[in-house]
């Protein structure tokens, strides 16, 4: 189970059978030792060193439904799985409704069903944190647009009066050779610090980045000392065919880090005509929901191509592979070993 031995672990269960069954079951599949408490309160207070909670409903101080949204809104938001006997299957679907990830009915499937409901569980977790970085990075993106613009406006309306300025601190320099030396000492500051200002204009203009640093307590400026962001390699473009707007978002962040350019396509008409072009080296492709007898929604990539075709499935994978893809990921994929194990397929 890939990356699940970091995962923390926080087991709320009265019975201590239960807990050591459970910690029999997620050490046997390469978890780390789960805590183990019995009572709510004990659940509070060790929230935020969890990253899942097994959260069984009946706790001697309080109902485990009632806890769910209080997890859910701790700092840390662990991730919540609600525990219950067999039989509460509706309850397990209010829990839902609240804020639970998932849930398990303790009968004779609990052993098979925990190792992967904490694996859905983490990697839906992993891709909700990956959401919420390609939403910031989509903010500091607009900013950094914005500062660029406004530095190309300041330096257009700035740089002309500089320029008469420092034109004729260097005539009176040339003009008064006879000038008193605190008089020519302080010209010759002024050209310095003219010259630095023209050095400040050109680091604005040329900035990328939108980092800040304190200038005075509480009050942020842009750090100019950063002259722009580091640069990825660029390994060519990747072609998106991907309705859903969140997976797009994942997706599309994923891969500009790892340094490709990358281009959402509306239609399989559109996939056809784009994958066409000699610099597409990855092809992304989840045609969703209902497409069981074709995976790839009708798509049908040439034998030779350049490029390699990924399918993002849920369910089996086996008619992806059939119609023409190079590699399936099953979903909920994990965005923490996504674009490594993408570029190990892709120098097959």
């Amino acid at each position: 189970m890939p990356d699940a031995k970091n995962v923390r672990i926080l087991v709320v269960d009265d019975d201590p059978a239960i807990g050591r069954l459970l910690e029999k079951i997620l050490v046997g599949v390469g978890f780390e030792p789960p805590r183990c408490v019995r009572t709510g309160r004990e659940a509070l207070a060790l929230a935020d060193e969890a990253d899942i909670v097994l959260l069984d409903h009946r706790l001697p101080d309080v109902k485990g439904m009632d806890l769910v949204p209080t997890l859910r809104a701790r700092p840390g938001r662990p991730a919540v799985v609600l525990v219950t006997a067999h039989g509460n299957e509706s309850l397990a679907a209010r829990a839902l409704r609240l804020g639970a990830d998932d849930y398990l009915i303790k009968d004779n499937s609990l052993a098979e069903l925990v190792p992967q409901v904490i694996e859905r569980v983490r990697r839906n977790r992993a891709l909700r944190e990956t959401l919420a970085a390609a939403e910031r990075d989509l903010v500091h993106a607009e900013r950094r647009a914005a500062i660029g613009q406004l530095s190309v406006s300041l330096h257009h309306a700035i740089n002309n009066p500089l320029m008469t300025a420092s034109a004729e601190v260097d005539m009176l320099l040339a003009r008064e050779p006879r000038l008193p030396d605190d008089e020519r000492d302080s010209l010759v500051t002024v050209k310095q610090s003219l010259l630095r200002i023209g050095e400040i204009l050109d680091r604005g203009r040329n900035l990328r980045h939108d980092a800040t640093e304190e200038y005075l307590a509480g009050i942020p400026m842009i750090d100019l000392s950063r002259r722009t962001l580091p640069v990825a390699v660029m390994r060519g473009d990747a072609l998106l065919y991907v309705a859903d707007e969140d997976l797009a978002r994942v997706l599309s962040i994923l891969l500009r880090h790892a340094g490709f350019g990358v281009e959402r396509v509306a239609t399989l008409e559109a996939l056809a005509k784009e994958s066409q072009r000699k610099n597409v080296v990855l092809v992304l492709m989840n045609v969703g929901a209902g497409a069981e007898s074709d995976a790839l929604g009708g798509f049908r990539p040439p034998t030779r191509r350049d490029y390699t075709l990924v399918a993002l499935v849920q369910g089996e994978t086996q008619s992806a592979r059939a119609a023409g893809a190079d590699h399936v990921i099953m979903l909920p994929f994990d965005p923490g070993t996504f674009t490594n194990d993408l570029l190990e397929v892709m120098k097959r």
